[in-house]
Formats: C-alpha cells, sequence, structure tokens
C-alpha cells in the first residue's frame, strides 16, 4: 500500500499537510508545486488500497481524476475551502470541505485535530490573507501581540513562496519548504534554527517595494486593477501585493494582473475585506479561473479577453446605488 500527499504549495496547503503528519506521521509521496498548479490529483499513480490526502486543491478543478482514482480502489481523504460543486458520494471518499468565508483549510484541518496543533493553522490563516480566522484561532493559545506579529511575517512569507508561473520562480520549492519545517512542532523553533524565513522575509522585502513603486492601471469606484511587468519578482509577490493592497484600502477591490512572457496575464483577484465576496464568481467566468469569494485568480487571461474583465471586475465590484 502506498501513501501520497497532495497539496496546495502555499501557506495553507503546506501547514494543513503539516498538522495531520505531526498528529499521524506517515511516509507518503508527496505532489505539490506552485500556487496556481491545482489539477494535482491527475499526478498520481494510485492503486487499489492506497492512501491518498488532499488538501488546498479545488475539487472541481480535481474532479475528473477523483473519479477515476476512487474508481480504482484508492481511498481518500479531501480537505480544501474552495468552491467545489458536486461533491462525490463514494465510501472511499472522506470529505472535509468548507467554502465558507473566514475559513482555510488549516482551520478545517485544525478542527478535525481539535486543535492539536493549532499554532500552525493560526500561521496558515495570516498567509491566506484571513487575519480574522487567524485572530480567532490565536484566541485559544497563549501568544504575545509580538509572537502574534511574527506568526504573520512568516504566514506572509510561507506564502510568497508559492507564487510564480514555475518552481523555478520560487525560493524553494514547496515540497523541500514542507520537509524542511516539518522538523519542527513550534513555529518559533523553526524560525530561530533555519535559514529559510530570513532568505523569504529579504526577498519579499524586496518584490514588495518594486510593486508598491507600481500605480493602478484602472480605477474605479468600486477598486483598482494593476498591471506587473514580465519578471520574477512580478510573478513571486503577485498574491502577496493583492493581499497588502487589500489591506491597504480594506473597502477596494483589486486586480493584479501579471503580464505573461508570450503575451496574457495572469490575475490574482481580492475582493474588499469590508465586503469580502464575489471574488470567484468573477474568475470563474474565465476558462482557467476559480478561489473563493475574499479571494480568487485566473491562470491565464488572453489578450483579447482583458476588456471583458475589466468590465466585468468594474461591475463585480461597483458599490451600491
Amino acid at each position: 500500500m502506498a501513501n501520497f500527499d497532495v497539496f496546495n504549495g502555499d501557506a495553507d496547503g503546506i501547514c494543513a499537510l503539516h498538522q495531520l503528519r505531526l498528529a499521524e506521521p506517515r511516509d507518503s509521496v508527496l505532489i505539490t508545486g506552485v500556487k496556481r498548479d491545482i489539477d494535482l490529483l491527475k499526478k498520481v499513480r494510485a492503486s487499489d488500497g492506497d492512501r491518498i490526502t488532499a488538501l488546498d486543491i479545488s475539487l472541481d478543478k480535481n474532479r475528473d481524476s477523483l473519479q477515476n482514482l476512487l474508481g480504482q480502489g484508492a481511498q481518500i481523504t479531501y480537505v480544501d475551502h474552495h468552491f467545489a460543486g458536486d461533491i462525490p458520494h463514494h465510501p472511499a471518499l472522506n470529505a472535509i470541505i468548507n467554502p465558507s468565508s473566514g475559513v482555510c483549510t488549516s482551520s478545517l484541518v485544525d478542527e478535525l485535530l481539535q486543535g492539536q496543533f493549532r499554532i500552525w493553522a493560526v500561521v496558515a490563516a495570516f498567509g491566506d490573507n484571513s487575519p480574522g480566522c487567524a485572530t480567532r484561532l490565536a484566541a485559544f493559545l497563549n501568544v504575545s501581540s509580538d509572537d502574534l506579529d511574527l506568526l504573520a511575517e512568516l504566514g506572509a512569507c510561507l506564502n510568497y513562496n508559492a507564487y510564480g508561473d514555475t518552481v523555478n520562480d520560487l525560493f524553494f520549492h514547496p515540497a523541500e519548504l514542507y520537509r524542511c519545517l516539518h522538523a519542527y512542532s513550534n513555529p518559533f523553533d523553526f524560525i530561530k534554527a533555519e535559514t529559510v524565513f530570513p532568505i523569504l522575509k529579504r526577498g519579499y522585502t524586496a518584490d514588495i517595494a518594486m510593486a508598491q513603486a507600481e500605480q493602478p492601471a484602472w480605477t474605479y469606484s468600486g477598486g483598482a486593477v494593476y498591471i506587473l511587468p514580465d519578471q520574477p519578482w512580478s510573478r513571486r509577490v503577485s498574491g502577496a501585493f493583492g493581499n497588502y493592497l487589500a489591506q491597504a484600502e480594506p473597502k477596494l477591490a483589486h486586480a493584479v494582473l501579471t503580464q505573461k512572457p508570450d503575451g496574457g496575464y495572469g490575475v490574482s483577484v481580492r475582493a474588499a475585506r469590508a465586503n469580502p465576496k464575489s471574488a470567484d464568481e468573477l474568475c470563474y467566468e474565465f476558462e482557467s479561473g476559480g478561489g473563493r469569494k475574499s479571494a480568487a485568480g485566473i491562470n491565464f487571461l488572453p489578450e483579447r479577453d482583458l476588456t471583458r474583465f475589466l468590465d466585468r471586475f468594474e461591475t463585480t465590484f461597483r458599490p451600491p446605488q
């Protein structure tokens, strides 16, 4: 019998798996990638009786592969907070899915584990730009305000590492980052002992400074749209910059478009934090779009669809009259 751990390469996916494997250690094949690489179940080569854990990847985007793996006799645990659509009913599928605002995959795992490693769910929630969820979870812990700020910074850096068109854009492959982090049950020990955090912090600081120097290409009553150049730094920082804008201007929605080398754009959308809804609905109108109510994205937006996207962005986030 083989074990497969399939997880999003961002803070939420890594910390969700970390919690589970602290509670239930298991040798497994790790399958992950950049944040936008979510169609991951197709990479699993499973047989009858194999166990698969899928974390923080949309069931809707993995539906065909999920059905195939169930048909091959695999046992699958699926935990996620993205839009799922119809969830298959199968005796070998344990699906824990909640797309509600203020929930992340790591908070669902935390609930499943009854808070055994809650501090890592706090890190994940901060990284997933869900400070309300992080603060709610942290209320159960004896953590000072300074230490809470440090956990928030760690979450942001772990999440920042996941953005890029390929793993070559990243500082660390997400599987490598998970293995390094998994040696520590306490995030403060990880911060002190490893060089990972200062490396990511320096990269984040440099990249976000370049993004902050950019001006919006389009502004509307309900939000603003930025275009970043085709550069590794802009691909790395696109999500973090979207989170920064959402926090800096909580009444506005934002879109960050990053130019692709062969034309078109990668897109990160953040709904207004004061009204966190409809980001997923907007992005699902485009072929490679997906996400959740407060934060979503489009893997590839062709040039021909730019005007339609801008029109739909303005309409979706226009303030009520």
